[in-house]
């Protein structure tokens, strides 16, 4: 057994024995280099061409950065391009001309359609995108947000008379005012809102027979020019005029108009 452990571990050196002389030898061979390096560089100083200056490896080029191009100037080009291939069309109308330009306005076409498609199903997923739920366009969401809205313009309405009033400007020989004043008499009764007409001309109204005739209240009012209907709430708290327009309204309208001028900041209903 003794016998057996000592050959097992002679084979074991036997077989290392290889690698340990190459080893020895690739040091051998790198003392050689080494004292050859001293003795042509250091003492004889041959320099250079004995490689004793290693020479600078050549720094590979490197490509240009392309920076991108923004995306404004694509679509200058492109509309350029359209152009150019639209005049060569109509100034030099040959089939391959006129090729150009259909096949070219085609793909700008499939690129707008592409861009439409992608804006819809964009709103679809994003509810704050989605300027159809404050003001809906479909005939049913419609229906019901009209319904939602005049319920809250009554309201406001009929809670009006509380605090305005209504200066109706008109003239007796202007045809709009007399398309005006019911319409201005029926939405004051409705709502019970103090009416005090105005004649510019001094002349009657069959719808106002308590009529004033204008002693400057326009001016004083702030109102612009000498138009004729025109119509002025008169807020009694802040002691402010609010014009609210000039010729022929609907009902709807001037009710509208009141309830945005008198509930709505600007901005929070669009």
């Amino acid at each position: 057994m003794t016998h057996l452990y000592h050959l097992t571990a002679l084979a074991l050196g036997l077989a290392a024995l290889p690698t340990t002389l190459a080893q020895a030898q690739e040091r051998q061979e790198a003392r050689s280099a080494t004292t050859a390096d001293a003795l042509y560089c250091e003492e004889r100083r041959l320099g250079y061409w004995f490689y004793c200056v290693k020479p600078v490896p050549a720094e590979e080029p490197q490509a240009p950065e392309i920076e991108p191009v923004a995306a404004t100037q694509e679509i200058d080009a492109i509309t350029s391009e359209l152009r150019e291939l639209k005049a060569r069309a109509i100034l030099y109308p040959t089939e391959a001309n006129v090729a150009a330009y259909i096949r070219f306005q085609r793909a700008q076409l499939d690129r707008a359609s592409l861009f439409s498609d992608v804006w819809q199903r964009a709103i679809w997923q994003d509810p704050e995108l989605d300027y159809t739920l404050e003001r809906p366009v479909g005939a049913l969401a419609k229906k019901q947000w009209q319904d939602a809205r005049s319920a809250e313009r009554d309201s406001v309405m009929a809670r009006l008379s509380q605090r305005y009033g209504l200066f109706y400007f008109y003239s007796s020989t202007c045809a709009p005012c007399e398309v005006m004043s019911p319409i201005v008499k029926g939405v004051a009764e409705r709502w019970r809102i103090t009416v005090r007409a105005i004649s510019t001309d001094g002349g009657p109204s069959r719808h106002f027979p308590d009529y004033k005739v204008e002693t400057n209240q326009r001016a004083r009012l702030g109102l612009e020019g000498k138009a004729t209907p025109a119509l002025v709430l008169w807020d009694s708290v802040t002691k402010r005029p609010i014009p609210i327009g000039y010729g022929v309204l609907s009902a709807d309208e001037l009710q509208d108009r009141i309830y945005l001028l008198t509930s709505k900041e600007a901005g929070h209903d669009y």
